[in-house]
């Protein structure tokens, strides 16, 4: 829908849009379809699997993938600063990270810092911060859109519209989301926390 709509307003050399912006419109479609299938879900072990699932997503998405952006820009200025990236400097690095992030009742396997060689998007400089960013913008506009009418929606469709006619910050606030602010982050992280309260009440 988003290359539709992006195609169908813009000419060719305007319908591109960013991965950033991308990552939006996929994870409000997500966002849109797990709140309508929990809502409709006909048995309470249905709704604690999407509920879980969606916990996880989110756990993954907002959650790991900032860790993920820390940890890059982290090796990025240790070889900036002339530190050899060693497989023990980037272990270590990411282990750091791993307690600080899920702290001291997570317990880790000895291998657990060699995950850091495994993630591809690693391989292509700063990419992972847009999944955390795009899905707080999502949910952002995902909560506007249900909760408004009709000008909300159409606001929504204005970003799908604009294409790459605008730069993300511009085109975001054109359905109603400002990420110049910390607010969508926020709101994001207090989805999540009513997510994880959820799933212990249905557990």
């Amino acid at each position: 829908m988003h290359s539709y709509y992006s195609a169908k307003n813009n000419p060719f050399m305007h319908y591109g849009c960013t991965i950033f912006e991308a990552e939006v419109a996929s994870t409000f479609d997500e966002e849109l379809l797990f709140r309508y299938m929990r809502d409709r879900a006909d048995s309470p072990d249905l709704k604690l699997y999407m509920v879980n699932k969606r916990t996880d997503e989110l756990l993954a998405t907002l959650y790991r993938q900032t860790m993920f952006a820390e940890f890059e820009k982290r090796t990025h200025e240790l070889e900036e600063s002339g530190t050899p990236l060693t497989v023990d400097v980037l272990r270590e690095e990411y282990r750091r990270l791993l307690s600080k992030y899920f702290g001291s009742e997570m317990v880790f396997e000895k291998e657990s810092d060699l995950e850091c060689l495994r993630i591809p998007h690693f391989y292509r400089a700063f990419y992972v911060y847009k999944y955390a960013t795009g899905i707080s913008a999502s949910l952002a506009l995902a909560e506007r859109v249900l909760s408004g009418g009709k000008k909300e929606r159409e606001d929504y469709y204005s970003f799908l519209k604009s294409g790459g006619s605008l730069f993300p910050i511009e085109s975001l606030k054109l359905a109603g989301v400002d990420m110049s602010s910390p607010a969508p982050v926020e709101a994001a992280c207090a989805v999540f926390g009513r997510l994880v309260e959820e799933l212990e009440g249905l557990l």
